[in-house]
C-alpha cells in the first residue's frame, strides 16, 4: 500500500517537472523571438532559476546527443523519459505489486 502511494506521488511529480520543462521551452522560444525582453531584472531572474534547476537535468543528455548547432534537443529527450517513467514503468510497477491484503 505504501509503496502504490509512493509510485502515485513519483507520477505527480514527474507530471510536474513535465509542466516545468514545457514552460521552460516556451520561455526560450519567446526570448528566441523576441517577445520577451530579458533586461527586464525580474524577468532576468526566473529565467535563471529554471536553468538552475533544468541544467542538471539537461546536462547527461546533452553530453549524449550529437552537436546540432543551434538546435538542443535535450528538453525533448526529457519529456521522452519523462513520459516513459509516468506512463509506462511506474504504472506497470504498481500493477506487479502484490495487493495490500495478501501476504
Amino acid at each position: 500500500m505504501i509503496l502504490i502511494t509512493i509510485i502515485q506521488i513519483l507520477i505527480v511529480l514527474l507530471n510536474v517537472l513535465w509542466w516545468i520543462v514545457i514552460g521552460q521551452v516556451a520561455l526560450s522560444w519567446l526570448i528566441a523571438f523576441n517577445v520577451i525582453n530579458t533586461s527586464n531584472q525580474g524577468v532576468r531572474r526566473f529565467l535563471y532559476g529554471l536553468e538552475k534547476f533544468l541544467d542538471p537535468l539537461y546536462r547527461p543528455i546533452r553530453k549524449i546527443l550529437p552537436d546540432f548547432g543551434g538546435l538542443d534537443f535535450s528538453p525533448l529527450v526529457l519529456l521522452l523519459a519523462i513520459s516513459i517513467l509516468s506512463g509506462i514503468l511506474l504504472p506497470n510497477i504498481a500493477m506487479s505489486l502484490p495487493p495490500a491484503g495478501a501476504s
